[in-house]
């Protein structure tokens, strides 16, 4: 029986725009979006640089059809939105959404904990509302799509850490694969929050310059925000619906060296892209371009980079997009997932921007600007918290 899985519709929100096409030309123009942060409440909003969705609370609520009334939160109105371009693209009728073969898996590490100050007021019994006591979880926003779209098959939202949408594209083509479902709605989604961004200060690894992922004088990351949902169907039910690029292969591993970085032999990194070319049928030397997890911090691109320089006879051209965006946490696999098929759908290869000069010893630097190539295979990677490594292997349609 036929088994190949294919990407039939995409939808995202991110600093570079609010539609896939504007997230695609910001990407082939080499424009990031990072800046001071414009709506974040912080004490280090004029301190460091984010990637924020230039919206207003207020704004995106209104345009995703939700009220801060209610309890919805920033969190939430990002999830409505990308999910909602994902399904309109690909024509998915009410009765397919409400259909039980029809299961979501989401990813989110913030969930509505964005809204870090009423979650004190209403944890300490200050408040004067129990609005938003339902929105703290991580799948409060995926309750809001369960009941705006009936959706009645398998519903789970991950969360393992920056690895977390990655890790629901994964299971999503795993339910398909196994007959547990017809199709998955999949993707990732986190709003910037003064419960992330303390908790990545108080690890000394965000940088008050804009991020150089791979450059010798990188100094931490820029946290950003965004959504991005991912339709997955078998390739033989997608009828008339346009198909994007096939998953062909995924893996992941877990080092569990640290809690917060990745084993210096890259242990994780390895097994995951090992794992992902197994599955796809390839060898190492068939991935023609890397979406690299690409972070800025010191330990994360030394590993990543130790690990290409043992996986590859010859390491293929590899860039960061987190240098457009920064680190959206939970939305960035599902974000850097339709980066990925954006590449093959149109030969592009975007630039890792800020990089001037290479780490010693490896002899790697990754790609510096966006240009044309022919591709068939790209492998895209996120790694997350205590070594939870997920690579992702597209292939062209």
């Amino acid at each position: 029986m036929p088994t190949d899985v294919v990407v039939t519709g995409m939808g995202c929100v991110s600093p570079l725009g609010l539609t896939v096409e504007a997230n695609r030309q910001a990407l082939w123009q080499g424009r990031d979006a990072l800046n001071k942060a414009r709506r974040f409440k912080s004490r280090y909003a004029s301190l460091l640089y984010f990637g924020e969705v230039d919206q207003d609370d207020e704004v995106l609520l209104d345009r995703a059809g939700l009220s801060a009334s209610e309890g919805h939160t920033r969190t939430d109105a990002l999830a409505v939105l990308a999910f909602a371009q994902a399904v309109a693209d690909a024509r998915l009728s009410p009765a397919e959404l409400a259909d039980s073969s029809t299961a979501l898996i989401s990813a989110s590490t913030v969930g509505g904990m964005c809204m870090t100050n009423q979650l004190y007021k209403d944890s300490n019994l200050q408040s004067d509302t129990q609005a938003f006591l339902e929105s703290y979880s991580a799948s409060a926003h995926a309750m809001q799509l369960v009941k705006r779209y009936g959706i009645k098959g398998l519903v789970d939202v991950i969360n393992t850490a920056c690895s977390s949408s990655a890790n629901a594209i994964m299971n999503g083509v795993r339910l398909i694969r196994t007959g547990r479902a017809r199709r998955v709605i999949v993707g990732g989604v986190d709003s910037l929050s003064k419960y992330t961004v303390n908790g990545f200060n108080s690890l000394q690894i965000l940088s008050e310059e804009k991020c150089r992922p791979f450059d010798a004088q990188r100094k931490g990351l820029n946290l950003g925000e965004g959504a991005g949902f991912l339709v997955l169907e078998l390739a033989e039910l997608a009828g008339s619906r346009p198909v994007y690029a096939k998953l062909a292969g995924w893996g992941n591993a877990n080092d569990a060296f640290h809690t917060s970085s990745m084993s210096d032999q890259a242990t994780g990194v390895l097994r995951a892209m090992q794992m992902a070319v197994e599955e796809a049928g390839l060898i190492p030397a068939q991935i023609d371009y890397i979406n690299a997890h690409g972070t800025g911090t010191l330990n994360n691109d030394q590993v990543e980079l130790t690990g290409f320089a043992s996986f590859f006879e010859k390491v293929p051209p590899f860039a960061s997009t987190k240098s457009y965006v920064g680190h959206t946490l939970g939305a960035a696999g599902a974000l850097e997932a339709i980066y990925s098929i954006l590449a093959l759908m149109h030969g592009e290869m975007y630039g890792s921007l800020n990089f001037e000069t290479p780490i010693d010893g490896l002899g790697l630097h990754p790609l510096a600007s966006s240009r044309q190539a022919s591709l068939q295979y790209v492998m895209s990677n996120s790694y997350g918290f205590s070594g939870n490594c997920t690579s992702l292997i597209f292939e062209k349609a």
